[in-house]
């Protein structure tokens, strides 16, 4: 096939697109596929540009946000088509790339693209409205609320420790930890910088659990523990020795087969498409909580969804291509 493979974008998850590209890139090429590398807003790359850009790193901190624009999307789907290719890999993160808007453009020119569709990737991306989703379908979440929110409502209806983040980021940029009331404000402040909306929700103490979708069945379970602290932020999510990442998680069988199923309801409440991740935390009485569900989980070397689908017997040049079939099907 002729597969464009999308990668960059203006969002704070810039390096993880990047480093994802580069290995979907290098997997399709390997079994014979025909592939353009496409960095969002630059264009298609000439071969010494696509070396360059490949060759970066993630740094310990997210690059600024560069300010999203979707003004040149149809100009590239226009060329896109064009180049008569036959679907196209998004290897985007955060932003317009995962909020629905690539994907509204690309559905109108009738483009297939991998992940899921404009709606549920709305849905997913915008993490009040999901939770809100998970609760009419009965899937736990962490209990939460929208700031503005003064130190002693969020006291009475959540307690303290809570979680602050932006409503519509994801790889936890912006969020922060707020173990005492007096915190609050400042932390809502950090969050506000990355989006117009923020979210606070009650912090679950406990193991961090994440398992992989793949053509609607649940790939391994894995578990997360941070070298420092009680969060997976970005750092120990990117930088080498950060986290340990155990593949599959030593876990006893009730508590996998109900990360499964829960898993799997969450992503089809949410309509989503042919692969997801769905992140969870398991609390010392062994309650299950949904924190999210990421519709373009990350696949680089150190990404979590290729350890999930590795665990489960799936290789990366496998996933790639399952990922690139339910595009094709979705399509028909």
């Amino acid at each position: 096939m002729k597969i464009a493979v999308l990668l960059g974008g203006t969002s704070m998850e810039r390096d993880v697109s990047v480093a994802s590209g580069t290995q979907v890139i290098n997997a399709l090429r390997s079994v014979g596929h025909e592939v353009i590398v496409v960095e969002s807003p630059r264009g298609v790359l000439a071969a010494e540009e696509e070396r360059e850009l490949l060759a970066c790193g993630i740094n310990a901190e997210p690059p600024r946000n560069m300010g999203d624009t979707e003004d040149w999307l149809p100009i590239l789907a226009n060329k896109l088509q064009m180049a008569e290719v036959d679907l196209v890999f998004l290897a985007l993160h955060g932003g317009w790339g995962e909020d629905g808007t690539i994907q509204t453009v690309f559905e109108k020119v009738g483009l297939p693209y991998t992940g899921s569709n404009k709606l549920g990737s709305r849905l997913a991306m915008d993490k009040n409205m999901a939770k809100k989703i998970f609760c009419a379908s009965e899937v736990p979440t962490p209990k939460w609320l929208m700031a503005p929110a003064s130190i002693d409502v969020v006291d009475v209806q959540l307690g303290f420790p809570v979680i602050v983040k932006p409503n519509s980021q994801g790889s936890t940029v912006g969020l922060t930890l707020v173990k005492k009331t007096d915190g609050l404000q400042s932390a809502i402040t950090v969050a506000s910088e990355y989006d117009d909306e923020v979210i606070v929700e009650r912090f679950i103490s406990g193991r961090e659990l994440t398992v992989g979708i793949l053509d609607g069945e649940t790939l391994a379970v894995g578990e997360i523990i941070p070298a420092e602290g009680d969060v997976f932020d970005y750092a120990a999510k990117y930088q080498v020795g950060a986290a340990q990442e155990i593949f599959p998680a030593i876990i006893n069988q009730d508590i996998e087969k109900k990360i499964r199923k829960m898993a799997l309801l969450a992503h089809q409440a949410l309509e989503l498409g042919s692969y997801s991740r769905v992140d969870f935390r398991m609390d010392s009485a062994g309650d299950l909580w949904v924190l999210e569900v990421n519709t373009l989980p990350g696949l680089s070397s150190g990404s979590l969804l290729p350890k999930s689908a590795e665990a489960n017997g799936v290789g990366f040049v496998q996933l790639c291509e399952r990922i690139c079939r339910g595009a094709i099907l979705n399509k028909e």
